[in-house]
């Protein structure tokens, strides 16, 4: 079963923690997001293997974007 990383608001992509086939867990660090100059942190939301990323560094994002797929 599938589950994505949605973008909790629109912001800037400035760190990017996941790669693709690497293994995850819940509460990981995946990605951060800058808006209005404070960073959001974006954290895995379950156990599983990334199996997408739609997104890198330096890429702006709109809120409920889809940034990876853990499956």
């Amino acid at each position: 079963m599938a589950e994505d990383i949605i973008a909790p608001l629109a912001g800037k992509i400035v760190k990017m923690y996941l790669e693709v086939g690497a293994t995850v867990e819940e509460d990981d660090d995946a990605l951060v997001i800058e808006a209005m100059k404070m960073e959001t942190p974006i954290y895995v939301p379950c156990d599983g293997t990334v199996k997408e990323i739609k997104v890198k560094e330096g890429d702006n994002v709109e809120e409920d974007d889809v940034l990876a797929i853990i499956g």
